[in-house]
């Protein structure tokens, strides 16, 4: 796995597909770790045109596909298994190398397509939590890996 939590974090960008305003929900917690840690992210999310995360708003793309060079980002995903693999569909054509599957977010189905279909996929049983791999616990190692230079904010 460290392999892929290297290509994961050797990405320019990452987007947060389920990012949420709703604090409570593990889509804002997540896309709130990429600002904490100085990444550039960009929110993913069909129905709103923008979130509230950290006092402040963030534009939204409906789409994988809607991202600018869509080659240059790796991808966290934290949407239900069934809105999980159209979503997993639309980043293969967008072309995107890497994707961060968060516990509750597929079923084998679709983790078998993640895992076949992209450069690199981090999901499933191991990382540091008891739920499996997740970018709130095991992202700083993750980067450590990658020699990816960050900051708190």
């Amino acid at each position: 796995m460290e392999a892929a939590l290297k290509t994961f974090f050797s990405s320019p960008r990452f987007a947060v597909a389920g990012a949420s305003s709703d604090a409570s929900k593990y889509g804002h917690k997540v896309f709130a770790w990429y600002l904490t840690h100085s990444l550039p992210v960009t929110p993913i999310n069909p129905r709103a045109s923008s979130v509230e995360v950290l006092s402040k708003s963030h534009q939204t793309k409906a789409s994988p596909l809607e991202l600018q060079d869509p080659s240059s980002y790796s991808l966290s995903v934290i949407t239900p298994p069934s809105v999980t693999k159209k979503l997993l569909k639309e980043a293969k054509e967008a072309g995107i190398p890497a994707v961060w599957l968060q516990p509750g977010s597929f079923d084998a189905e679709v983790l078998e397509y993640a895992r076949t279909q992209f450069k690199a996929a981090i999901a499933g049983e191991g990382g540091r939590g008891g739920e499996g791999w997740c970018v709130l616990v095991d992202g700083e190692g993750g980067l450590k890996a990658a020699g990816r230079q960050w900051s708190r904010l």
